[in-house]
């Protein structure tokens, strides 16, 4: 195979700025590789990259991406997912590498990026909606354009010439710039003001405008346009703004260099004179003054802006009529550009007084408007004339709209709306307050018999946007609840719309938010009702940063785990309730016991937000929860295990944490029944115990342990236990070399609690006085012991970690949570 040989200008970078010295050969660090990770740092580390960032796109430089694979894998396949990231990232006007490359154990390729720009504009091609599921049907697709272009290397044969071709490549510093268009005028403003205006030391910031279409008007040799406000020209090298007879000159041109490394100047001849009508619209922002009351951070807002335009169109902003009824002082309409198409009413006069002092988007019509409460009729209808607050000009666009009227603008509905607290959107802090969903919107929803959904506002904005505006779109940020929550399974069967586009991102980014978890944009469009199935989006970090793709579904309420095992009806006498292994609750209300059982599993709410700390098995009923336990039994133990291990064994994150557990989608194999018994009987949220001592309801209590895996004699216990229902349930079982390992090292550990004289002090504190204690009561009781003779865990840890390893895929594969 021939070396790849791309021409072009050498950079003005040294190669020892760019590349480290190669320590091992590429194919010998394959050759080491055990996952996919080991595969790209291999190669990272050949190749010398640096500026590396690894997130969506593999590994990603501002020279090229890649796009990787831990087995062999066709090139077009990977070709295919690297450029659905590519026609991503173009859409929404982001920097784009000059080179693409695809790589595994045994070969590479590389591309250059323009090579496949008329494939990303081709309109006879489908594209998916994420990389991921680009597969050999894409591949086929893209195959006319990319075959002739890219040239294969296999490792073992040709490593030299493919880090050369790569080297070289990167030499060249070549970048495929953003253009400047009226979709992206205003956060390309933002930048420059970052980048260059800055530098320009006592510039009025009210002449940015004037400057920065100096700049863009010019490409870098020639004015484009003429007769401008202020002029750019050059000292050599170095860019000089005039403006009234004042000459400005950068204090560093760093900033400079680095904004036109990223942008196309001067913008095309058909934006010009639309771009310069747009001057009023860029005052600098100051973020300061938005926070607080209503806060999206402007990053964020540049990441929606960036969406709209991939799906909405070019030029949406000219075409739609914007209507945000919860503008707050301002924060998504800033990076608007045209306000003449913008209707911004918010429900607090101050905020308006703010948006005028500050000259927050001038242009835009604004105005006072309580959008749950002014101009609903007492019979469910929308009459503007009991307000007239709301402009003319909306209402007539409304009306248009509604008729399908000829050549009437279409509406977007965007918003951040508020919740079911007091204060404005996501980021406002205050304390929820009894009352606050009372609005007229909410009698509504009552009579819609939508349950907890007509308790939010958010839902509330949702349910009167639905009737008064039902053929517009919407793209709304707000946490993800009306998508997947099963208590919101009322609210989706009434409001239903197509999902057009969207992206999560980490609810740090919002400042005022407590906890980690996903605040979501999406766009629909209400004129569709469809029912809100399955939701596919981008992840962006808090910083605004693209690091992976997800899909969140929504699901009947009887698919769910939580209704996967049937209910234990109590049938007994008092039981006696528990907040922990061996503490009695406070909980007042009487609970009863069910005869025959064993235990008591308690696992809640049926997300993973909720699974880590609401999923534990208890000797008695467990009453420290919100409720939503089983009493075990020889019946229901194998599924009893199967939904305890299932919940606690993937670890919640910001992103995961809204998803729901399923019931399983697949046969189970015995075993993973086996697997996850063992794995629940030593997790430490196994909170069975055998202990005597407890006082409640007037009467003295016992517990007894059912959950030991062993027999006396195997562990060497001074007495009888009281129950060998565990030993009995598995005696026909046959466990997995992973399970019979953590069953060997705790048996180990069961022995060694049993031939220990443990103090006065942590016999009373675990109530050590019978034989059948408990793994609660075991590992505690030897931890605290550990600090007069300390016993060795880590060989039943690295054996329960095996176990856990084994188990944590096949959650996904079996269908308990999707992938």
């Amino acid at each position: 195979m021939a070396t790849i040989r791309i021409d072009g200008t050498v950079g003005k970078h040294p190669v020892s700025t760019l590349f480290e010295e190669t320590p091992m050969s590429l194919f010998a660090s394959l050759a080491r590789a055990k996952t996919e990770e080991d595969v790209k740092d291999a190669y990272i580390a050949a190749l010398g990259l640096k500026g590396v960032f690894k997130g969506l796109v593999d590994i990603q430089t501002d020279e090229i991406w890649f796009e990787a694979k831990d087995a062999p894998t066709p090139p077009l396949i990977m070709f295919a997912q690297l450029l659905v990231y590519v026609r991503a990232a173009r859409k929404r006007g982001e920097p784009i590498p000059a080179f693409l490359a695809v790589i595994d154990r045994t070969k590479a390729a590389i591309m250059p990026t323009e090579k496949a720009l008329a494939l990303l504009d081709d309109k006879t091609i489908v594209w998916p909606k994420s990389g991921s599921a680009a597969g050999r049907e894409l591949a086929a697709q893209i195959a006319p354009y990319v075959e002739t272009h890219h040239v294969v290397y296999d490792i073992a044969q040709h490593e030299a010439e493919f880090v050369k071709a790569v080297r070289d490549a990167v030499r060249e510093g070549r970048i495929i710039r953003t253009p400047i268009t009226p979709d992206n005028l205003r956060p390309v403003f933002d930048k420059w003001v970052a980048m260059v205006g800055v530098e320009l030391g006592t510039v009025n910031p009210a002449d940015y405008a004037v400057l920065f279409f100096a700049d863009i008007m010019h490409d870098g040799a020639s004015e484009a346009m003429t007769n401008l406000p202020a002029r750019l020209l050059f000292n050599g090298a170095k860019p000089v703004f005039l403006l009234n007879g004042q000459q400005y000159e950068l204090a560093s041109d760093r900033g400079y260099r680095n904004f036109w490394a990223i942008y196309h100047r001067p913008p095309e001849a058909k934006h010009r004179h639309y771009l310069l009508e747009r001057r009023d619209s860029l005052l600098p922002i100051d973020e300061q003054k938005f926070k607080g009351a209503f806060y999206t951070p402007l990053h964020i807002v540049d990441k929606a802006y960036e969406l709209l335009v991939a799906t909405l169109g070019p030029n949406w902003q000219d075409r739609y009529i914007v209507w945000d009824m919860c503008a707050g002082v301002g924060n998504l309409e800033v990076k608007h550009s045209n306000y003449r198409n913008v209707f911004m009413s918010t429900l607090d006069q101050a905020d308006i007084d703010i948006m005028r002092a500050s000259k927050t988007c001038v242009g835009a019509t604004i105005f006072q408007y309580d959008y749950l409460n002014d101009d609903v009729t007492d019979f469910g209808e929308i009459d503007y004339a009991l307000s007239n607050k709301v402009p003319m000009e909306l209402r007539q666009a409304i009306a248009d709209a509604r008729a399908g009227k000829k050549g009437a603008k279409p509406i977007l509905v965007l918003i951040n709306p508020p919740y079911a607290e007091s204060g404005s959107g996501i980021a406002r802090g205050d304390e929820n307050k009894i009352g606050v969903e009372k609005t007229r919107i909410n009698g509504w929803m009552r009579e819609m018999n939508v349950g907890y959904a007509s308790k939010e506002l958010f839902t509330q904005f949702l349910i009167r946007i639905r009737h008064e505006l039902p053929s517009a779109n919407l793209a709304m940020f707000s946490t993800l609840k009306y998508v997947n929550a099963p208590n919101f399974e009322p609210f989706r069967r009434v409001w239903q719309a197509k999902y057009l586009d969207g992206f999560v991102v980490h609810s740090r980014a919002f400042d005022g938010l407590d906890g980690d978890f996903p605040i979501g944009f999406l766009i629909w469009d209400t004129s569709k009702e469809q029912p809100v199935a399955e939701v596919p989006v981008s992840v962006f970090d808090r910083h605004g940063a693209l690091i992976d793709e997800k899909q969140y579904l929504a699901r009947p309420t009887g698919t769910l785990l939580n209704l996967w095992m049937a209910k234990t009806r109590p049938n007994g006498g008092p039981a006696l309730p528990l907040s922990n292994a061996l503490k009695v609750s406070k909980n007042p209300r009487l609970k009863r016991q069910y005869a025959g059982s064993v235990g008591y599993l308690y696992a809640s709410n049926n997300d993973l937000q909720h699974s880590a700390i609401e999923t534990l098995i208890t000797s008695s009923i467990y009453t420290g929860g919100n409720g939503g336990g089983v009493y075990l039994t020889a019946e229901n133990l194998t599924q009893a295990a199967v939904v305890f291990a299932v919940r606690r064994l993937i670890k919640p994150t910001w992103l995961n944490d809204r998803d729901q557990f399923l019931q399983p989608s697949q046969p189970l194999p015995d075993t993973f029944k086996s697997d996850c018994l063992v794995w629940m009987l030593f997790n430490g949220s196994n909170l069975t115990a055998g202990a005597d001592g407890f006082k409640w309801n007037d009467r003295d209590w016992s517990l007894v342990n059912h959950f030991i895996p062993f027999t006396e004699h195997e562990v060497g216990a001074g007495g009888r236990f009281e129950s060998d229902f565990m030993v009995r349930h598995m005696a026909d079982i046959t466990f997995s070399p992973e399970a019979t390992a953590v069953l060997d090292e705790g048996r180990k550990l069961w022995t060694r609690f049993h031939t220990t004289q443990f103090p006065r002090k942590i016999r009373d504190e675990y109530k050590l006085g019978r034989a059948d204690a408990g793994w609660y009561q075991i590992r505690r009781a030897l931890e605290a012991y550990g600090e007069t003779e300390l016993t060795d865990f880590d060989p039943f840890k690295s054996a329960y970690a095996v176990l856990g390893a084994k188990l944590r895929p096949m959650v996904y594969e079996l269908g308990f949570l999707p992938e």
